[in-house]
C-alpha cells in the first residue's frame, strides 16, 4: 500500500512539474494607429501587469505603416496588425515568409453625406462623390460595389479624388450636399463637428448584400512565418486572448474608449462614438481564410498589383488545429 501510495504522489509531483515547465515566450506585437489596434488594447492593459496566458507582450504602436513594414522586412517584430492587401503583398515580396492569423476589422469605409439625400446605393447614380484612396482599397471597394449594383464608376457617378482623407472630411463638413467617402475615425470626427452630417451607407454592409463569399476586409493580423512555426502554442494564446480582448472592447464601449485614449491610439470621446461602427473582430481558421481569399480574389480581378501580383497560396493562411 505504501509503494502504491509513494508512487502516486511521484506521479502527482511529475504532473505538477510538467505543468508548470512550459516557458513564457516573448511576443513582439507592431500596429498602427486607427482601428486596427482597438481590438488589442484589453491585452494591452493586463500585460502592463505581467504575463498574460503565459505570454510576454511588447507592444509598439506606429503612425505610419512605413515603420511597420519596415520592422516586418528586417525579422523585427513578431506579429503585426495591418492593412489586408498589404498582407498579400508582403507575402509576395517576402517569398511567403508572412503568415495571416486572423482578420481583425472589417470594413471602416462608409459613405457619409451632409444632407438626407442618400439611402441606397442606387441614390449614387449621378452624383458627385469626393474620396481619397485612389489606386488603393478604398477606390477597389467603391467600385466593387458600384459595379455589383448596375453602377459604371466611370460614366455613372463624379468621383472627385482628393489626397487625404482629412481634406474630404472637411469639405463634407463646410459644405452642405456634400457626398464623402470616409474611413474610421474621420467618420465620426465629421458627424460630431457638422451639425447635418451623417453615415448614409455602411461599405461593410453594403458588400454583404451582394456577395456571401467574401467580405470587405479593412485589417489583418499577420506573424513572421519562422516565429510561427516556432512558437504555435504561443500563436495560439496569443489568439485566445486576442479574441477575449476583442470581446471586452466590443461590450464595454466606455472603458475601451478610455484605453484607446490612454494608449494614444486616438482619443477617448472620438472612440467612444467610432467603436461601434469600426467593425473590430477576431476571424480565424477556415472562416478567415474563406473571407479573405474572397476578398483579395476581388482586389486583384480590379489591379493584380494591389495584393503584390499574384494570389497568396493556402500556405499564407494559418489554421489552428
Amino acid at each position: 500500500m505504501k509503494k502504491i501510495i509513494v508512487a502516486l504522489l511521484v506521479i502527482f509531483t511529475l504532473l505538477l512539474t510538467s505543468c508548470g515547465s512550459q516557458e513564457t515566450a516573448s511576443v513582439d506585437v507592431s500596429t498602427l494607429k486607427g482601428p486596427t489596434a482597438m481590438g488589442l488594447v484589453k491585452l494591452m492593459e493586463d500585460s502592463e501587469s505581467g504575463a498574460v496566458n503565459e505570454n510576454e507582450y511588447t507592444f509598439t504602436i506606429s503612425g505610419s505603416i512605413d515603420e511597420v513594414v519596415a520592422k516586418i522586412s528586417k525579422g523585427e517584430t513578431d506579429l503585426a496588425c495591418i492593412p489586408a492587401n498589404l498582407a498579400s503583398t508582403l507575402y509576395n515580396k517576402t517569398d511567403g515568409n508572412v503568415n495571416v492569423l486572423a482578420i481583425n476589422t472589417l470594413g471602416v469605409i462608409y459613405i457619409c453625406e451632409n444632407g438626407d439625400s442618400i439611402k441606397s446605393i442606387e441614390d449614387l447614380k449621378g452624383k458627385t462623390i469626393i474620396a481619397s484612396g485612389k489606386g488603393a482599397t478604398p477606390e477597389y471597394s467603391l467600385n466593387y460595389i458600384l459595379e455589383a449594383n448596375g453602377i459604371d464608376p466611370a460614366s455613372d457617378v463624379n468621383i472627385e479624388w482628393k489626397s487625404e482623407h482629412s481634406e474630404c472630411a472637411a469639405t463634407l463638413i463646410a459644405n452642405e450636399g456634400t457626398i464623402a467617402m470616409l474611413p474610421q475615425p474621420f467618420v465620426t470626427t465629421s458627424t460630431m463637428k457638422g451639425e447635418n452630417v451623417r453615415i448614409a451607407l455602411d461599405l461593410t454592409e453594403e458588400w454583404n448584400k451582394v456577395t456571401d463569399t467574401s467580405t470587405l476586409i479593412t485589417g489583418v493580423i499577420i506573424g513572421n512565418k519562422e516565429f510561427v512555426d516556432n512558437n504555435p502554442d504561443a500563436v495560439d494564446r496569443f489568439l485566445e486572448s486576442y479574441e477575449e480582448s476583442v470581446t471586452y472592447v466590443n461590450d464595454n464601449n466606455d472603458e475601451a474608449a478610455a484605453l484607446i485614449g490612454k494608449f494614444d491610439i486616438f482619443p477617448e470621446e472620438v472612440a467612444k462614438v467610432a467603436i461601434p461602427t469600426c467593425n473590430i473582430v477576431c476571424i480565424t481558421g477556415d472562416k478567415m481564410k474563406t473571407k479573405l481569399q474572397g476578398y483579395l480574389e476581388e482586389l486583384y480581378n480590379q489591379n493584380p498589383e494591389a495584393v503584390g501580383g499574384e494570389l497568396p497560396g493556402d500556405e499564407f493562411y494559418y489554421i489552428n488545429k
